[in-house]
């Protein structure tokens, strides 16, 4: 009843995406956490489904819920970055509130060791690694969506704050087979409006090193987009703030905007195409929240 109460003023809240991000325009069933940035979408079309609705366990090599059920219908899977001023608990709280006032029975939940290994929900029941963290940091809720007259719709819930401290939700959407399709979005691009806005801080971006991007850092559809635009020139402008020499930090960023623009060009762009800069602490602020750490995409302007 207290998470409800302290997240009663979100549920209130108009929800619109910052410029440079995809949009969604036929969620129905479940609201997005505020501000939060939809970085991966699938559809899968009448599936047959494994409802998990029990600790995840390994039994004779095989990972399997102490209790599920099989459903069949279309599934839609929605993985969502959230802002680094919210924790895991803070979004887990804010999807509770949510089912409970759309009137959704709860069918199985679980919060950090109780739900079992991390690592089993990210690649045994999800198959995506970025789901992977620490699994204190994890929670999980399972609810289904009455509809008179039709099968009800079921909606599962995974929050997880990896060890980069990036926290994100995601949604897997069961619906009965032959009512929904894809998620669509509005201009389902990373560079919308990039004209205009001028710069976009650019989503799921992390570090091993400084010199080695995350393995699961997916920048194939960014340099679909600057393959697109082959007359424009952007900057790569990298943000660090942590402890250290001003010196120091502004190197460090330098090395990761360096980074970012080699992985780049080996997926095809070309190199006149980035320029890489480091201002290490010296903008902590973004357009939308406080971002420290980030890397941007700064359009250069023409003087013509």
């Amino acid at each position: 009843m207290k998470l409800r109460k302290k997240f009663a003023v979100l549920l209130a809240i108009t929800l619109v995406y910052p410029a440079g991000y995809a949009q969604l325009t036929d969620l129905v069933l479940a609201d997005r956490f505020p501000d939060s940035v939809l970085s991966s979408a699938e559809f899968e079309a009448d599936t047959n489904y494994r409802l998990v609705l029990g600790r995840l366990q390994r039994s004779r090599g095989v990972v399997v819920p102490e209790s599920s059920e099989r459903i069949r219908g279309d599934v839609s899977k929605l993985i969502f970055e959230i802002p680094r001023e919210y924790s895991g608990e803070d979004v887990f709280g804010y999807f509770q509130s949510n089912f409970y006032v759309k009137g959704y029975e709860k069918l199985f939940e679980c919060i950090g060791r109780e739900c079992g290994s991390s690592n089993y929900w990210a690649n045994d029941i999800f198959r995506n690694r970025v789901l992977y963290g620490p699994e204190r940091n994890q929670y999980f809720l399972n609810v289904r969506v009455p509809s008179e007259g039709k099968e009800p719709a079921h909606i599962s819930l995974y929050v997880i704050t990896r060890g980069n401290r990036r926290t994100y939700s995601y949604l897997e959407i069961v619906e009965p087979s032959g009512t929904s399709g894809p998620i669509t979005t509005i201009e389902d691009t990373i560079l919308i409006d990039i004209e205009k806005s001028g710069a976009t801080s650019l989503p799921g971006i992390t570090f091993l090193s400084d010199e080695q991007l995350d393995e699961s850092v997916d920048l194939s559809e960014l340099a679909q987009e600057l393959l697109d635009r082959p007359d424009q020139t952007f900057y790569l402008v990298s943000h660090l703030s942590a402890e250290g020499e001003l010196d120091q930090l502004l190197a460090r960023s330098i090395i990761r905007a360096e980074a970012v623009r080699s992985h780049l060009i080996d997926l095809g762009v070309d190199e006149s195409q980035l320029v890489s800069k480091g201002i290490g602490p010296l903008a902590p602020l973004c357009a939308h929240e406080q971002c420290a750490d980030r890397i941007e995409l700064v359009l250069v302007r023409s003087s013509n």
